[in-house]
């Protein structure tokens, strides 16, 4: 069987999809969904958040629903909000650096130019002469 398929039992020669399921029939299923990673997330008292019976109330993480394909691929598809993101990135900093440490710093090699204008060529009514710093990426393949 294929990676995301689920079979039907009495037909052993017959799969459908679980993507074809949820398309043609329009069932969702909880992994076209996300929950909310910040830290503080269930605890923020917003009323889309409660849940539960009188008496028995609770704040719960926020849902996140994949239904495109950019929320998917992007940060957003695991965090509801910029503030449960921050949360997330000052609580979590310091291990995630951790995973990928940089001992030295990185370098591009660039060309610097100076360009003088005289002071027909400046703008804004302005006439005064002026140079312009130009920094170009050099490309050491070809070098």
């Amino acid at each position: 069987m294929i990676n995301g398929e689920r079979s039907i039992e009495n037909d052993s020669t017959w799969s459908i999809s679980y993507f074809n399921i949820n398309s043609i029939y329009g069932v969702i299923f909880m992994s076209d969904y996300n929950w909310c990673l910040g830290p503080h997330c269930h605890e923020k008292k917003t009323t889309d958040r409660v849940r539960g019976v009188k008496g028995n109330k609770v704040l719960r993480t926020r849902k996140i629903a994949l239904d495109c394909e950019w929320r998917r691929t992007s940060k957003w598809g695991h965090f509801c909000s910029q503030r449960c993101l921050d949360d997330y990135e000052n609580k979590y900093l310091a291990q995630f650096v951790a995973l990928g440490p940089r001992r030295e710093p990185l370098e591009t090699p660039v060309e610097v130019k100076k360009i003088k204008h005289s002071a027909e060529e400046y703008s804004w009514g302005i006439k005064r002469a002026y140079t312009e710093t130009v920094i170009e990426s050099v490309d050491n393949v070809n070098r």
